[in-house]
């Protein structure tokens, strides 16, 4: 009984000591006070919306000035003819292909001998046969404009020049990614921003120029660099700013709306400009907007922060205050300086961790290729399904339309179910359903029934990658989280270049991109069920938690049939001595668990430009270290939060 009286004055007079150190006040506790979707955070979403069209351009616009129309041999000597006649006289019928008809080879007779002298308007079908000799020629019915494949004559025995051409705009992808990323954590985020806003416009005017295939692809390799770093910046900016409650909506939000507006708009752009290089210059120049970026929206202030930069970011964060007309405390501007610089300290502290440490156990081992090759996966059958539009069979503008339209339903079927059933059954099921509408759209009749099926599958893989943008971010430890997020990511790209030749397979039969499609989602959806499940879990801190996590769970375990183990589950039997907590001026929590998805999402986007290994985080490392350090029966630490703060909150991670 004395010993249980002693150390229930020792845990009282922890929490005297605690309540008598500053208040950790971090970016999200700040935020509530600064307005968390004010004003300028309104501002911040709208501006989202011209960088969502500019990625949607650079990244989608090539499969618009790589088309193929319908083709045929030129014939010269039947110039006067129609083209149907032209065809029925000098071309071999092909069963097995789109149109009917052969279109890389012509019948080896004498045409003028044929037509005039023996007056024939059909051809003999055991005539001898012999590729085009004259080039080709266009029907620009349905493709109602020159592209650069007929332009440069990209068919018949150089029709794998597109698809190497989308390759290498993926392999720029994978240079832009590493170089632009160090350029980010040196040089802050808008700087970076507008760079790669501004080579994308070069590259993307210097386009029509191209003469050769490889001037082509020196142009799309330069737009690829720009891809992903021309939007991504600016949406971890936003979610950055925007307070935790409302993290949720900005950032399924936004790629819901503007995406699928985006998408949805450019097929017709190149529908009605009917040029392939003016529909270059429509979508590449609005890439120059960007340069007025650093005039409306301000740099990272989590970034300032990693650079010691702190008195600037609290000037941006007054900026919010002004706008947004609130009111902060200047008390809780200087506990959070004194918070971010013990933040600062911790993150020079884990700077040794590499992502090769992901490898050095077994379980974290297996858990990382896991998800580098389910990434990979969906990577590719996600490209595959976007580029596979003209193999369907039918008009690719009215099916690239309503493939792109199914990218709102994803995204708001995601907030509803991803945090009640979890991320490891929805990952399998989504992929797997992929897999298994690809596989039945071959086997359906072509057209309508095939492209409808096929249009399925692509709604459940959007599902799928937009999952796989957080799952990393939450499984692997927070101490090599960015880097780890960065290399699964690249290792996408890697996949992705593969992506152009699966759908190239549709020359040879319509068919076969669908079949490959639908076995690897399946094998990616199976490969996920032997993933931890992340929600109501505490994400990985360390090497060991991540090697440790998902142990206690059970493979058939599914969120919505039980609780597991939640936040304030954890956080109830906590006895935290040695740290005052901080608490909103409306008594809710400053972060919740729905904000927090939204926050890691925004990671896995761009997880090494973040650099942020999360002060909460490493905030509760130091207070589990002063929680082990309390007495074993210490009575639980009361925390009284001043009156004008309301209810009080429990610091919880």
């Amino acid at each position: 009984m004395a010993t249980e009286q002693k150390n229930a004055a020792k845990g009282e007079a922890g929490a005297a000591s605690a309540l008598a150190e500053p208040n950790t006040v971090e970016f999200d506790d700040l935020l509530p006070h600064l307005g968390e979707f004010g004003r300028y955070q309104k501002l911040l979403f709208l501006l989202l919306a011209p960088f969502m069209f500019f990625v949607a351009f650079v990244y989608f616009s090539q499969i618009f000035i790589t088309l193929t129309p319908d083709h045929w041999c030129h014939i010269p000597e039947l110039g006067f003819l129609t083209p149907e006649e032209r065809i029925r006289l000098a071309i071999p019928v092909n069963p097995n292909s789109t149109t009917g008809y052969d279109m890389c080879r012509m019948y080896n007779v004498n045409f003028t001998k044929m037509r005039l002298e023996q007056g024939l308007i059909k051809a003999n079908p055991s005539w001898p046969v012999v590729n085009c000799r004259n080039g080709w020629e266009y029907n620009y019915t349905e493709i109602p404009y020159s592209t650069v494949t007929s332009e440069l004559n990209w068919v018949c025995d150089n029709d794998s020049l597109a698809t190497w051409a989308q390759a290498i705009f993926f392999m720029g992808a994978i240079v832009g990614g590493l170089l632009f990323g160090w350029m980010a954590d040196k040089y802050g985020r808008i700087p970076v921003l507008v760079a790669t806003n501004v080579i994308g416009f070069a590259a993307g005017i210097a386009t029509p120029l191209s003469s050769t295939f490889w001037e082509f692809a020196l142009c799309r390799f330069i737009v690829g660099m720009a891809y992903d770093n021309c939007f991504t910046m600016m949406y971890i900016l936003v979610l950055e700013y925007v307070g935790p409650s409302w993290r949720t909506f900005v950032a399924n939000m936004s790629i819901a709306i503007y995406t699928t507006l985006a998408t949805v708009l450019l097929p017709w752009m190149a529908y009605f400009i009917r040029d392939w290089k003016l529909f270059c210059l429509a979508t590449s120049m609005p890439l120059l907007l960007a340069v007025l970026t650093p005039w409306i929206v301000p740099e990272s202030a989590r970034w300032l922060v990693s650079q010691g930069k702190i008195d600037r970011a609290v000037t941006i964060l007054k900026k919010f205050e002004r706008i947004n007309k609130k009111k902060v405390d200047p008390q809780l501007y200087a506990d959070f300086r004194e918070t971010c610089a013990i933040a600062q300290k911790d993150e020079d502290a884990n700077r040794s961790y590499s992502v090769l440490d992901l490898f050095k156990t077994p379980r974290l081992r297996r858990i990382t290729l896991l998800l580098v090759a389910i990434w990979m996966i969906t990577s590719l059958v996600y490209d595959g399904h976007v580029r596979s539009v003209g193999v369907l069979g039918l008009n690719v503008f009215i099916t690239f339309t309503i493939a792109c339209s199914t990218e709102f339903p994803a995204d708001t079927l995601l907030i509803v179910f991803l945090d009640r059933w979890g991320r490891r059954w929805l990952a399998c099921g989504t992929l797997a359903l992929s897999g298994i509408f690809s596989l039945l759209s071959t086997m359906a009749p072509a057209g309508a029934a095939s492209a409808a099926l096929a249009i399925l599958g692509r709604f459940c893989v959007n599902i799928s990658a937009n999952i796989g943008l957080q799952y990393a971010a939450e499984l692997l430890p927070t101490v090599v989280r960015a880097q780890g997020v960065a290399f699964i990511h690249i290792m996408g790209y890697v996949a992705s270049i593969l992506s152009p030749f699966v759908v190239y397979l549709g020359n040879l039969s319509p068919s076969l991109p669908f079949l490959v499609l639908g076995g690897m989602a399946i094998v990616g959806g199976f490969l996920a069920l032997f993933l931890p499940e992340t929600l109501n879990h505490e994400l990985p801190l360390t090497l060991q938690d991540g090697e440790d996590f998902g142990k206690d769970q059970k493979f058939l375990e599914f969120p919505c049939c039980g609780r597991g183990k939640s936040y304030s589950d954890e956080v109830h039997t906590m006895a935290v001595v040695g740290r005052s907590t901080f608490y909103r001026a409306d008594g809710n929590r400053a972060s919740n668990r729905a904000s927090m998805r939204a926050s890691v999402r925004g990671e896995a986007f761009r997880s090494s430009m973040i650099q942020r290994a999360s002060m909460r985080h490493r905030s509760s490392q130091r207070m589990s270290k002063d929680a082990e350090a309390a007495p074993e029966h210490a009575a639980p630490t009361k925390f009284l939060a001043p009156p004008e703060l309301g209810q009080v909150e429990k610091q919880r991670y």
